[in-house]
């Protein structure tokens, strides 16, 4: 399927009806495992095989990136495969050039694993992934003795490091704009010469910090978390005993349950039941809680072995509910984008952090549903969205692959839907669009 410059999306509420069978759905692997699986592998000693592996723009750009430093690494795209070559942790080139497009994870875990490394790596970026925030991160390394030159500003892509290995074994690192600057150097932990302390402020994430531990031990790495309270709230440390190293495995991605839950919040909005293969509730992604989310909006949802049904409400509406989606924020869209069906308020709270993302995508949500004419209220960290009717509007999608496929769904339900730009969608689900056309086929008989 060839996207233009805008997608119309079909509203097809109007024409479903009693649809019993669960709408079943597959999805590509989970980004967020592919790439920490990639780095895991080049850290690694021996032949790591990663099976079900994402291939996007994102995916993409990182195996580029090992490839250029020297690891020998080989994709199979049909048979969703990627071999890796480890060194158990030495850098094969001492001296590089990476651009990491708008990769957030290998932005963020290249620059932990070069910066902890020896030699001079130049990083640079595409012009959303310059406007993220680095600093948090890079002020960690430079901690540990890493020297970062900026071509532009500071705490921002473009840069260099000139990398002298640990000459350190405690750091502290801001997670309030982005976990995984935490993920990042626990990952490469490991190479330090004796145990390695990280002292975590702010708390934005920890299920991504979860995926990044449990992920770390099945290739052997453990790291132990203490968690105290004190007068300013919850402080994490984590500590990586020295003399692990990561071993070579034949590892199997899970389905990205990030892209499953669009699908997973057609249930209430178009009164049907989803199942997306292979997804299930001890998946480590922690955007599994979402779907919790929408078992409190009436749907039911069943474990089998296949994958997760959903089921509707019973009475074909869903309740407006506050939420806080500090766990699961990459749905903070898609929850808002079905939002305006609810019968009543939906607040959705502890998304402070998402205006650092791709887009300011809590400036972007209000944006669009008000140019649709749905009412909405924000602050800093949260939105409450009222019940009423999506005018016909062309949404802004701001280069976000989320801000496309979450108000996809909107358009489900509301003529005149148009999405800018649909292209985006490259960064982590390319053909989303080719998915959903096949659904909205299938519950149509068109």
């Amino acid at each position: 399927m060839k996207l233009s410059e805008t997608y119309t999306v079909p509203c097809i509420a109007d024409r479903i009806r009693g649809i019993d069978t669960p709408l079943t759905v597959r999805v590509p692997g989970s980004k967020s495992i592919t790439n920490r699986a990639l780095l895991l592998a080049t850290l690694a000693k021996g032949k790591s095989t990663l099976r079900g592996a994402l291939f996007s723009d994102d995916s993409r750009h990182f195996l580029k990136c090992v490839q250029e430093l020297g690891f020998t690494a080989h994709a199979d795209e049909e048979k969703q495969t990627v071999s890796v070559a480890g060194m158990g942790g030495p850098v094969p080139k001492k001296e590089a050039s990476l651009y990491v497009g708008s990769a957030g994870t290998a932005a963020r875990f290249l620059t932990a694993y070069l910066g902890l490394s020896e030699g001079v790596y130049h990083m640079d970026a595409s012009e959303q992934m310059r406007r993220r925030p680095m600093a948090p991160l890079l002020k960690g390394l430079e901690s540990l003795g890493c020297e970062v030159r900026f071509e532009d500003q500071p705490g921002y892509f473009p840069f260099t490091l000139h990398s002298h290995g640990f000459c350190g074994n405690d750091t502290t690192v801001n997670i309030d704009s982005s976990s995984q600057y935490l993920s990042a150097l626990l990952i490469a932990s490991c190479l330090s010469p004796r145990d390695f302390t990280i002292h975590v402020e702010g708390h934005h994430g920890m299920a991504y910090i979860q995926i990044t531990r449990r992920m770390m031990e099945q290739f052997g790495v453990c790291t132990e978390q203490e968690t105290a309270e004190t007068p300013g709230g919850v402080l994490h440390t984590f500590r990586t005993p020295a003399g692990q190293r990561y071993q070579a495995l034949d590892y199997r991605i899970e389905p990205d349950v990030s892209a499953a839950c669009y699908f997973y919040a057609m249930c209430p909005l178009l009164n049907i039941p989803v199942q997306a293969e292979n997804v299930h509730f001890d998946s480590l992604q922690g955007d599994v809680a979402f779907l919790r989310i929408l078992e409190r909006l009436g749907c039911q949802a069943r474990d089998l072995p296949g994958g997760i049904v959903l089921s509707p409400p019973p009475n074909g509406h869903f309740p407006g509910i506050s939420v806080d989606m500090g766990a699961c924020s990459d749905q903070a869209i898609t929850l808002a984008a079905i939002a305006p069906f609810a019968d009543g308020p939906t607040t959705i709270t502890g998304i402070g952090h998402i205006r650092f993302q791709e887009s300011d995508r809590l400036t972007a949500i209000v944006t669009e549903l008000r140019k649709m004419g749905i009412t909405c209220e924000y602050t800093d960290t949260s939105v409450t969205i009222f019940p009423g009717t999506p005018q016909p509007s062309q949404v802004e999608t701001y280069e976000d692959h989320r801000m496309a496929m979450g108000f996809s769904l909107t358009g489900l339900r509301s003529q005149g839907i148009v999405i800018r730009n649909p292209g985006c969608c490259r960064k982590t689900f390319e053909n989303y669009f080719e998915v959903l056309e096949d659904a909205v086929s299938r519950l149509t008989g068109v």
